[in-house]
């Protein structure tokens, strides 16, 4: 029975999270649970919220298995590595790591939310890497509102972005073939960052400010 009940469990955790995705790549501006499960054919907004809130699952192994499947489609030749911000603009403030910050989405500082991601472009192709969302100071400040909102412990201390991009770079760059590194000025100005890049022995590119 408990086998069953496992077996059973899971299944309705694979549904649901199909149904998740789906919601993601629709058209629609907001995806929120509510709006997301109106848009899915056969959506429970309950249901997805358990979904996302208490079911336990793992995004690094479908991560890896991503990128390894479009590295090996991107053709001939070695294309670039491209080191920049994701933001997603928020009006709220429960979202994780949501704080007024630059948000380049809009080009001003406004409340977002910031994720340290890599892509790759080549000649046929350009697709995101890895991505690791960026916890202000605001928030790893305050452990009880890490805890409230389902941060692992394990991300609990506060880290520059400029770690955060080498502890993902580190995760993949001997599994993707590429040329040379490419970053803005926000990475572009940190010594730290471009000293990493020198002892990890990669080529770069990086842009520095008009005051540099």
């Amino acid at each position: 029975v408990e086998e069953f009940a496992l077996e059973l469990g899971r299944a309705e955790r694979r549904y649901w999270g199909k149904r998740y995705v789906v919601g993601l790549v629709l058209d629609g501006e907001r995806k929120s649970i509510e709006p997301m499960a109106q848009r899915v054919p056969g959506g429970n907004e309950q249901a997805l919220q358990q979904f996302v809130n208490q079911s336990p699952w793992a995004h690094e192994p479908v991560q890896t298995k991503l990128y390894r499947r479009l590295g090996q489609r991107s053709g001939p030749g070695r294309g670039v590595l491209i080191l920049d911000d994701t933001t997603l603009p928020k009006k709220g403030k429960q979202s994780v790591g949501v704080a007024p910050q630059y948000c380049g989405a809009l080009g001003k500082v406004a409340n977002c939310q910031a994720i340290v991601t890599w892509h790759y472009s080549g000649a046929r192709m350009h697709f995101p890497v890895l991505g690791e969302l960026y916890l202000p100071q605001s928030w790893t400040a305050a452990p009880a509102k890490l805890c409230q909102a389902g941060v692992p412990p394990t991300k609990w201390q506060f880290q520059e972005k400029w770690k955060l991009a080498l502890e993902l770079l580190d995760q993949f760059r001997t599994e993707l073939a590429y040329e040379a590194i490419v970053a803005d000025a926000g990475y572009g100005e940190i010594r730290p960052f471009l000293h990493a890049l020198d002892h990890r022995q990669q080529l770069f590119v990086a842009q520095i400010p008009e005051s540099h």
